[in-house]
């Protein structure tokens, strides 16, 4: 009987203590309502996260609400956003509304960050804070009927310039000549017209490419051409007042010519364009019912782009395109300084174009070109020096499988090799190779930039595939540049710079930018092979087969013909150096290296 009215005595206190833990733990039936403080903290998480529509539930104005918030994150399309509540405040002094200060951080992208102070207040609904909602919410200079708009200012694009600090590439307007289907009208009368006046700008618009264009997308407006403001108004009015068709501007880099460069310099844009472009300017603004701008709320103006600065020099590219411009074959030249490397021109003409960059990644058989390898291989093996006599015949049989025949089998019996590289006997080469180890063409090709990789910002360029032969006689082809031996015109131009140099140089486009080196050679040519190997050079200018050069002083190269495909028609080639500057001249199908020295010697006579 006792313990019974223990146990009634102590459950009043085990209530008790229940009673007190459970406020405490912030749950069961005495939960507190969220404060004024706890719903603003609430609604600016909600609003950081995108939920409008949670966010527009803690006003007193949801529908209003969620209408606004879901405009304004529309139009600023925000990457992100951070909010703080700053301070909160009783504003009634009867506990039923209250004043929140607070902080809102709009990411809006690509580096835009826009922070500003709010006010937002709050009233007590019953028992439960609720936001006010007024436009102030979102911007204290916002008002009613009115939302937020995200305006962006253009950065001035900044020039490419060549070496010397010459525009290669300046801000041009650029109009776009853009037909819309849906008010066009009779599209054949429209696109008749248009074709007429642009033919002369492209040769591929005609009346059905604009009307084939149009019916792959029948509602969205079609860009029939984009021209040069000078060339626009060449044609303005036959084509201005056209229904359906407008014309909008925009400002674009651009080359002085488009045929200027055509390879080098778009790829150069392409790779800056972040650096010449700068960063755009934008403001945030209020704007009314109608569109119209109300109050600027916040601006950032355009940081100034930075001009980017090539090796290129204008003149030598312009020299390089009117040289290989007019050739009726596709035709390329690429000029390199050897003491530094520095790219210094890459042109090519129409009918190389339509093939690509075949100046910087081509890939072609190199023909007596690849002489100046075979020799400096010979040279430096001590089977072939310079003055060591070897045979020339009309033509060679290697291995008793294999005949090699000069040009027109021409025979010079027995002569130095100096001469017979002058005279590029094909006889006397074959032989030459085919006495050497399997890699010693590989090797010493390496040693003048031929085989070697490089990550050169901006372009893409292979120099050219110089695999060992264990064959005899294909060794004996690759002495002459056939067999399976490949080059470019860049991987030549820089075979010329490595023995002009002494070593091979590091090719570079962009200045303050480096270029790496794949598999670098470890070490350059002997001086004892190097000497001998220029003046034989300069031996095919003075007495060999690029006579036509020998009025411009100091020119020291190789001609070379490769056969292609049935091996009835081939390429021309002539590389060289003329002081401190290198070159490769390839004319695809010329069938002789002659239209290659011409080129040459156009180019070299316009730099004077």
């Amino acid at each position: 009987m006792r313990q019974q009215v223990d146990r009634r005595r102590l459950l009043p206190g085990a209530l008790l203590a229940l009673l007190l833990v459970l406020p405490v733990a912030g749950c069961g039936l005495f939960q507190s309502k969220p404060s004024a403080e706890d719903v603003t903290k609430d609604f600016l998480g909600k609003l950081a996260s995108g939920d409008t529509q949670a966010t527009a539930g803690l006003t007193d104005d949801a529908n209003s609400a969620k209408a606004l918030l879901d405009s304004v994150r529309g139009a600023l399309k925000p990457a992100g956003m951070t909010t703080t509540v700053d301070q909160v405040r009783d504003a009634s002094g009867d506990s039923k509304s209250a004043e929140a200060s607070v902080t809102l951080n709009w990411d809006l992208g690509h580096k835009r960050i826009w922070t500003y102070q709010s006010k937002v207040e709050l009233r007590k609904d019953s028992d439960d804070w609720k936001v006010h909602w007024a436009p102030t919410v979102v911007h204290p200079k916002l008002a009613a009927q009115q939302t937020i708009a995200l305006r962006e200012t253009p950065a001035d694009l900044a020039p490419v310039l060549d070496r010397d600090g010459a525009p290669l590439l300046s801000p041009e307007k650029v109009i776009s000549v853009t037909v819309d289907p849906k008010t066009a009208g009779d599209l054949t009368a429209a696109s008749t017209a248009l074709a007429a006046a642009l033919v002369r700008f492209d040769n591929t618009i005609t009346p059905q490419s604009i009307t084939d264009a149009i019916a792959k997308a029948p509602t969205a407006p079609y860009t029939v051409v984009s021209l040069r403001d000078s060339d626009y108004q060449q044609v303005k009015a036959a084509i201005y007042d056209l229904p359906g068709v407008s014309f909008p501007t925009q400002t674009r880099l651009l080359a002085p010519d488009k045929n200027f460069g055509s390879q080098i310099l778009p790829a150069i844009r392409k790779s800056v364009d972040d650096q010449i472009a700068g960063l755009a300017g934008w403001r945030v603004v209020s704007v009314n019912a109608t569109g119209g701008e109300v109050n600027t709320l916040f601006t950032k103006a355009p940081e100034p782009a930075q001009a980017v600065h090539t090796t290129l020099g204008k003149g030598i590219q312009i020299a390089a395109q009117e040289a290989v411009g007019p050739v009726p074959q596709a035709a390329v030249l690429v000029a390199m300084q050897p003491s530094t490397g520095e790219v210094l021109a890459v042109a090519q003409n129409a009918p190389a174009d339509a093939q690509g960059p075949i100046a910087l990644s081509g890939n072609f058989p190199p023909g007596s070109t690849f002489k100046i390898v075979t020799a400096a291989a010979g040279m430096a093996s001590g089977t072939a020096p310079a003055d060591s006599p070897q045979p020339c015949p009309g033509k060679t049989v290697i291995d008793g499988k294999r005949v090699v025949p000069n040009d027109h089998e021409f025979d010079k019996g027995t002569i130095p090799l100096h001469s017979a590289f002058a005279f590029s006997c094909n006889t006397t080469f074959a032989q030459v190779a085919a006495a050497l180890p399997a890699d010693a063409l590989t090797t010493t090709a390496r040693q003048l930039g031929l085989g070697v990789d490089f990550e050169l910002p901006a372009i893409t360029t292979v120099t050219g595939s110089v695999p060992p032969a264990t064959d005899i006689v294909e060794r004996a082809e690759d002495g002459f540049g056939q067999g399976k031996v490949v080059a470019s015109p860049f991987g030549m131009a820089l075979v010329a710079s490595s023995v002009a140099k002494g070593s091979m140089p590091t090719p570079t486009l962009l200045r303050g930018v480096q270029t790496k080196v794949k598999d670098a050679p470890s070490q350059p040519l002997a001086p004892e092979v190097l000497t001998p190997l220029r003046d034989m050079m300069r031996e095919v200018v003075t007495s060999g087969t690029a006579g036509q050069l020998k009025d411009i002083a100091d020119v020291r190269g190789k001609t070379g013909t490769a056969q292609f495909g049935d091996g009835v028609n081939s390429h021309g080639w002539f590389v060289g150096y003329r002081g401190d500057l290198a070159f490769a001249v390839l004319i695809l199908g010329a069938n002789s290296s002659v239209p290659a020295v011409d080129v040459t010697g156009k180019f070299l006579r316009a730099l004077g």
